[in-house]
């Protein structure tokens, strides 16, 4: 028997369940299909646990900083009040009952289980089949990329998802992959006292992000007995004596009790009954239009989009396809100044273009550099002050297209620079700003000369800013 509903969304992810609310309080009748918790990745394995973990982490190394500066401290790190921390507070013990109570509550139904495209408008979930009258959604998500090294498959690695809940932790690690997460979890687990191993077979560490935040980092990590081997995929992996080995490609081996796997995240289309509305299951992602549309009555969202894989994003595009279903007005799907934050210690904060994309794309680019050591707020601040603001202006229109903020809330920092980025603020108006003095945020002041000391002229090649300001 065949059920009606308005909108069927296959997977309540943050996303999906974001965009399932926001329909119920319309009025519309919403079926949600999901195979696994409530709020998905982010909630229960991703950003919230993990920022738990950053937070105790980052507390132990302010605490070690006060030795030399106003006191001394003695630092014993417990890694199990961060393990409870996360089971009790924060995930329930991985359970969703009030997520579900939510979406119930407000009308929603509940189906849980893999659903399936089996036409236009059509989901079917075992047994069960359902009937859109508007359309379907499909949000599931993604899942851990696992890449085919020999030997990986034959030992007990790591997802992320075992990492959060660890409870107890092992002596050493290896980490496969210095992008944000491995770098976040990395540094974690380094502060919890683990000896800490990350191979990047890219050049530099987040190879996304500005070669300078990269060098920044990376003398963090060495800093804190970190070792990062960049430039070296592994090739190999084998267990040894209660642990496990990685050979790379340089013919080196390093070594741990554990293999943690951070090299990205995988879509798998295949299942999701894509064909059923002519559109390719083996895809990498969904096509979809600037409203998310992907064919007639049928949307994608998050990480099947296309797009980068971030929650903020996702949520994004779960406003657009609200609007577009309840027939609102928003302005179209535009990616161009995306913020994205790896929340180490210091933490990368970034919006817009790089500037290798920057000159990619044929502008007249000018570069600013500020090493945060060099602005007032981070040389008061000492320890802990490691950082940059970098900002990349386009000369010909006279204003920011992208920008790094590296340092102390590097992640709240970016907000100023995001909103300069996406509304194409005059350069002349940022720096004629008045900064509260002396503020880490007011390094974009000083970077852009708001000071008045002869650092305005940042986009003329033939400046040297003089010494004492660098």
């Amino acid at each position: 028997m065949e059920v009606q509903t308005d909108v069927i969304v296959l997977g309540l992810g943050t996303s999906g369940e974001d965009l399932a609310l926001q329909l119920l309080y319309a009025g519309l009748d919403v079926v949600g299909v999901e195979p696994q918790l409530i709020g998905g990745e982010c909630a229960y394995w991703a950003c919230i646990p993990s920022k738990v973990m950053i937070r105790a982490a980052n507390l132990l190394q302010e605490a070690r900083r006060v030795n030399g500066v106003a006191g001394r401290a003695d630092v014993v790190p417990d890694w199990a009040r961060v393990a409870t921390r996360i089971r009790e507070e924060v995930t329930a013990d991985w359970d969703d009952s009030m997520a579900v109570e939510r979406f119930e509550s407000n009308g929603g139904v509940l189906v849980r289980g893999r659903g399936k495209l089996t036409g236009p408008r059509t989901v079917t979930v075992g047994s069960q089949t359902f009937v859109a009258k508007v359309g379907v959604v499909v949000a599931t998500g993604s899942q851990p990329l696992i890449p085919p090294i020999p030997g990986l498959a034959d030992v007990d690695y790591w997802t992320t998802h075992d990492a959060i809940q660890v409870e107890t932790l092992p002596g050493s690690l290896v980490i496969l992959g210095g992008g944000a997460v491995g770098c976040e979890l990395g540094q974690v687990f380094a502060r919890f006292g683990v000896e800490v191993t990350i191979v990047e077979g890219q050049d530099r560490l987040l190879p996304n992000e500005e070669s300078e935040a990269s060098a920044v980092l990376a003398a963090v990590f060495e800093s804190e007995g970190i070792n990062v081997r960049v430039g070296a995929r592994a090739q190999e992996v084998a267990a040894t004596g209660g642990g496990v080995s990685v050979i790379l490609e340089d013919g080196t081996t390093v070594t741990g009790d554990r293999i943690l796997v951070a090299l990205g995240r995988a879509v798998d289309l295949s299942g999701l009954g894509l064909e059923s509305v002519g559109l390719d299951g083996q895809a990498r992602s969904v096509p979809v239009d600037d409203r998310l549309r992907a064919a007639d009555g049928l949307w994608a969202m998050g990480d099947i989009s296309g797009q980068a894989m971030f929650t903020h994003i996702a949520v994004y595009q779960a406003t657009l396809i609200a609007a577009d279903i309840l027939g609102q007005e928003l302005p179209p799907a535009d990616y161009t100044t995306l913020p994205r934050v790896t929340f180490s210690d210091p933490e990368v904060a970034s919006v817009g273009m790089t500037e290798a994309q920057a000159r990619e794309a044929g502008l007249d680019v000018a570069v600013t550099v500020k090493y945060l050591g060099a602005t007032f707020r981070g040389w008061l601040h000492g320890p802990g002050n490691s950082g940059l603001i970098k900002l990349i202006g386009d000369k010909t229109r006279d204003v920011l297209v992208g920008a790094t903020a590296m340092g102390p809330h590097g992640g709240e920092v970016l907000g100023l620079l995001s909103l300069a980025v996406h509304a194409e603020v005059p350069l002349a108006k940022i720096r004629s700003m008045i900064y509260a003095y002396p503020t880490f945020y007011g390094g974009i002041g000083e970077a852009l000369g708001a000071y008045g000391r002869g650092v305005g002229r940042v986009f003329d090649p033939d400046y040297v800013v003089p010494e004492g300001l660098r």
